[in-house]
């Protein structure tokens, strides 16, 4: 399968997009907490929807924000297909952004990459 097209970035660009994707994973996981709190509260302790209802809509925004920027980081690093897809299903279970954002950062896939244009040429 052939990688997702490269866009043109610079190097303060390329760390800007995988600064954001490390808190968007972070706020992705903490809203689903919330939403998470919200339904037990509701659900266990027959307390108000609102804990539902608020963060229900805050992870949704952070679901759909994520998603976005995994696609952007995966075209920016140059992640093989297995890797970005991994990256989006992440968001799927609870906390599973954080956990596929540690793995990914231990592993050197959020280090800065070389791009095709920024390649030396040969001598």
């Amino acid at each position: 399968m052939p990688a997702l097209p490269v866009p043109p970035t610079s190097a303060r660009t390329r760390a800007r997009i995988r600064r954001v994707f490390v808190v968007l994973a972070f706020v992705e996981a903490v809203t689903w907490a919330g939403l998470l709190a919200g339904m037990g509260w509701h659900h266990l302790l027959d307390g108000s929807r609102a804990g539902i209802e608020v963060f229900g809509a805050l992870h949704g925004g952070a679901f759909l924000l994520y998603g976005a920027l995994a696609v952007l980081t995966w075209a920016v690093q140059r992640w093989p297909w297995k890797v970005g897809l991994l990256s989006l299903v992440a968001a799927v279970p609870p906390f599973g952004t954080v956990v596929f954002e540690v793995v990914a950062r231990r592993r050197g896939l959020l280090a800065d990459v070389e791009t095709p244009s920024r390649r030396a040429a040969p001598v």
